[in-house]
């Protein structure tokens, strides 16, 4: 059975070498679109440093300030997680809950696109909004996977202060990041959130006997504008309109709280006013220098990292432009130089082998035409592994540029043998004619 299989395969290998030498322009001609599509396929194909490995999972995270972890596992975490279970395509729905916060992953079979899969939880949350707290509301995390994380930069901005950096980086670094075509999210660390910050006296409160809801509402009812309607007055029409969202701590000092004998009571009665920073939970720390402040640019899943890179540093350069003197950008980690590197050693590494399969046969064989034969297979087979790539859904990362470099060698080794092969076939042939 085994003699049987090797003759079929034999005879077939052989009407094939008949079947290309009889038609060798239309052989030419397949090559060539298969080189231009692989070059084509080169230009499209996803280019990363690292492999994505991560598991094709949409996260749900909710924010409920001051609870404990068994607060938010009853209330928000196990409401969240009932629910969301049956939706198509699950795996499996982890969940873990802590101070404050909790976070429900969904994990989706790696066939099911990731947009179907957000816009099926999507759908769940809306019916699960309604079994949670009132004022709670789950949203769901950024579109990017494990390996989204391509840059990080902070601020080099010696005269401004840590709160006036942040402001800086949430108010006009990170929306002007967030438009550039593949990212998902510009993620801010670092600096002090600025913040109106109100010091109730509970002496002062019990003394004007006004209650702490009511001081509340009354902080959330005066920050905001109220609209009026349109009255005409000689032909001209005319807009009313309450003017009340807080500009400065004057604002906040004198809402009032209260009446006492005709008199308003306002904050600066009952309580401190000052601008401060929200509660911080860590520092950010550069290279033991001090405090810093910048972003994690998030890219969105399926983008090509090398050029999101390139877009994002792109719009940093006209983000610049609009800096107070004396700031600029830093870069704390780009993974472009890791992609420039490993594609530079497939370049080196085929050029190499380029050089040496023409100096081995020219040296062995004495044949121009033979060493241009197998210079002339190893781009197009590496152009068609890229075919291969994109049709696989697989980027140009460390690990299939490895396999490409590694495949050139076995690439260059067929060729040498099947033309000094050829060569020692020929050489019989022309002595048997000779005798």
């Amino acid at each position: 059975m085994l003699k049987a299989g090797s003759n079929k395969t034999f005879k077939m290998i052989n009407q094939l070498i008949s079947l290309s030498l009889k038609n060798r322009y239309i052989v030419l001609l397949i090559a060539t679109i298969l080189f231009a599509w692989g070059a084509y396929s080169v230009k499209q194909n996803s280019i990363d440093a690292i492999p994505d490995l991560s598991e094709n999972q949409v996260i749900v995270f909710t924010e409920w300030q001051g609870r404990s972890p068994q607060i938010m596992e009853d209330q928000v975490t196990y409401p969240l997680v009932s629910n969301l279970q049956g939706i198509p395509k699950v795996k499996s729905i982890r969940a873990t809950s802590m101070f404050g916060m909790s976070f429900v992953y969904i994990v989706f079979d790696d066939k099911a696109d990731v947009y179907w899969a957000r816009s099926r939880v999507l759908e769940r949350l809306n019916y699960a909004q309604r079994l949670l707290p009132e004022g709670i509301t789950p949203t769901l995390g950024p579109d990017g996977t494990g390996v989204g994380h391509i840059l990080w930069y902070t601020l080099d901005a010696k005269g401004l202060d840590l709160g006036e950096q942040r402001a800086l980086q949430d108010w006009y670094v990170k929306l002007g990041l967030q438009t550039v075509p593949g990212v998902s999210e510009v993620a801010s660390f670092g600096g002090f959130e600025k913040q109106y910050q109100i010091s109730i006296d509970p002496h002062k409160l019990n003394y004007y006997n006004i209650p702490l809801s009511q001081v509340l509402k009354a902080v959330k009812s005066n920050n905001n504008d109220v609209g009026g309607r349109k009255f005409e007055m000689n032909g001209t029409g005319y807009i009313v309109r309450g003017l009340g969202y807080i500009k400065n701590l004057q604002d906040v000092e004198n809402i009032p709280v209260g009446v006492i004998n005709t008199i308003p009571v306002m904050i600066k009665d009952i309580a401190t006013v000052q601008m401060g920073g929200d509660l911080r939970l860590g520092i950010f720390d550069q290279n033991g220098e001090g405090e810093a402040v910048g972003g994690i640019v998030v890219m969105r899943y399926g983008e090509n990292a090398d050029r999101v890179i390139h877009a994002v540093k792109d719009k940093m350069t006209d983000i610049e432009k609009g800096f107070p003197p004396g700031v600029k950008f830093k870069i704390a980690y780009d993974r472009s130089e890791l992609i420039e590197n490993a594609i530079g050693s497939v370049k080196h590494t085929l050029i190499e082998e380029m050089i040496t399969v023409s100096i081995i046969v020219i040296l062995f064989l004495f044949s121009l035409r033979s060493a241009l034969s197998i210079i002339i297979q190893i781009p197009i087979t590496i152009a068609t592994s890229f075919i291969l790539l994109n049709a696989f859904g697989i980027s140009s990362n460390i690990m299939s540029l490895t396999g490409i470099a590694l495949a050139i060698g076995v690439i260059v080794d067929n060729g040498i043998v099947m033309v000094e092969n050829s060569h020692r076939n020929l050489a019989i042939a022309q002595e048997k004619e000779k005798s």
